[in-house]
């Protein structure tokens, strides 16, 4: 694929790394001089322009008119969103996605700005730091097209009504489905007749108007209202 990554800090410079290591060509857009320089330091195939991404020339220039995929992760959420919508409507771009700096910010990260795909590194770390702590409680991990599917998390305590059942007698909703079970630090792939446990961690994806019934099914009513 052809990916060009606006922004070349941190975050954009691992993700170049990682893409360009995968097989991928990548170019990377920054107008900052001294970040273009780090940049240039990670692997002589991944091409770094020094422009702003704000502007139409420089995305033509990093060859976003046959992109497939538009990354704006700089650390600036008015630049995210202008990337975004530049590399849609200008170029058409089949995929955008936008970081999100300040989860206030994160309701503007729409299809209306360009964008497809939108993460929240805060929302992710705070999703992230209550899994680890939280035992019966329904933790939200990732939201996925802009908040209408989720992917959450529940550590089952003992008093789950899901204790010592299979996932085919819990019966969740059509619009829900499990993605995995965590077990003594072991993945188990989910299948109907996997029984679980008080202290497994169910990961599931939902939409979110099925998740209420996912709640009461793993929790109980009475967390669950």
């Amino acid at each position: 694929m052809k990916i060009v990554i606006a922004g070349a800090g941190s975050v954009g410079r691992y993700m170049a790394e990682q893409l360009h290591s995968s097989g991928h060509a990548v170019r990377i857009i920054d107008n900052d001089v001294e970040a273009v320089a780090r940049a240039r330091a990670i692997d002589p195939g991944i091409e770094v322009i020094n422009g702003d991404g704000c502007e139409v020339d420089t995305l033509a220039r990093a060859g976003c008119r046959d992109a497939d995929v538009v990354a704006a992760v700089t650390g600036d959420d008015e630049d995210n969103l202008v990337i975004s919508l530049l590399a849609k409507q200008e170029f058409g771009v089949p995929r955008v996605v936008g970081r999100v700096n300040n989860p206030k910010n994160e309701w503007m990260f729409t299809d209306m700005w360009g964008v497809d795909v939108s993460v929240s590194t805060p929302h992710l770390l705070t999703g992230l730091v209550e899994e680890a702590v939280s035992v019966g409680s329904f933790v939200r991990l990732l939201s996925l097209e802009h908040g209408r599917a989720r992917i959450a998390e529940v550590t089952l305590a003992p008093s789950s009504p899901a204790i010592g059942k299979t996932l085919t007698s819990l019966n969740f909703p059509r619009e829900s489905t499990v993605v995995a079970v965590l077990r003594d630090g072991h993945v188990i792939v989910p299948r109907g007749d996997t029984v679980v446990r008080a202290g497994d961690e169910v990961m599931m994806l939902s939409l979110a108007e099925a998740e209420a019934d996912v709640r009461r099914i793993l929790i109980g009513p009475e967390s669950a209202a």
